[in-house]
């Protein structure tokens, strides 16, 4: 069983990830890049007419992660049915299992309110609504580090585009590998824009869902997903997907 490629090849690039995360994360607890989040932010509320504001609303439930999580797990079910096979429920189980482990504790722990933590609950004054560590407040209104909209984007379209085209070979259709990538790509940086834009995270929350989102679909695509050994009872159920007949 080897691990599958990913571009770019090698460790080298996750650990860079990681690395880049920790960093900004010090330097926040640390009390930098603050000019630059409230520089974002103050222009995106001078920069929000209606028109443009229910667009990009719109356009932001492309991040959902909840809707992302159930419509990976339809796909996967599906799949899994017409090739009579249990591997196709893997990635989206997997994917659900790192993302719990990951982004919803690291918000918990960061505890950073986001910009509107100033016009509404808990009415912070501004330069209050910048650092993290604010364990002193309820946990609703400290959960803005890493963007959680963001990374999940980034994991739950990786793992939609894996379905995708096994899926739609099952129907005699085929995938081009330029849509592919849109599927991975364009969705995710609507989801990035569109957060900063409505001012529901900071940029910084929003580079850090990026890198952790980056980092996870990276762990998901070295996954020999036709390879890994499954248990007596479902080795009736273990055809490949990523690659057959």
């Amino acid at each position: 069983m080897r691990l599958r490629p990913v571009r770019p090849a090698g460790w080298w690039f996750d650990g860079l990830l990681l690395a880049a995360l920790i960093g900004l994360t010090v330097a926040l607890a640390a009390g930098h890049l603050f000019g630059l989040d409230r520089a974002v932010a103050d222009w995106s509320d001078a920069h929000r007419p209606t028109a443009a504001e229910w667009t990009a609303r719109i356009l932001n439930l492309l991040g959902q992660g909840t809707p992302l999580t159930l419509l990976s797990a339809g796909l996967g079910v599906l799949l899994a049915v017409r090739l009579r096979s249990v591997r196709p429920v893997l990635p989206p189980v997997v994917a659900f299992v790192l993302t719990y482990l990951t982004i919803g504790p690291l918000k918990v722990w960061t505890a950073r309110p986001a910009p509107s933590a100033s016009a509404k609950e808990p009415f912070l004054s501004p330069e209050l609504t910048l650092p993290l560590f604010q364990h002193e407040l309820p946990v609703r209104f400290a959960q803005s580090y890493p963007s959680g909209h963001v990374a999940n984007a980034i994991v739950w379209y990786g793992v939609l585009a894996l379905l995708l085209a096994p899926l739609l070979r099952t129907f005699g259709r085929t995938v081009p590998p330029r849509l592919i990538t849109v599927v991975r790509v364009v969705p995710p940086l609507v989801v990035f824009t569109t957060t900063i834009y409505l001012g529901w995270h900071w940029l910084t929350d929003s580079v850090a869902g990026l890198m952790l989102g980056l980092l996870l679909d990276r762990l998901l695509r070295r996954v020999p997903w036709d390879d890994l050994p499954l248990p007596g009872p479902l080795r009736n159920w273990d055809r490949p997907f990523t690659s057959y007949p």
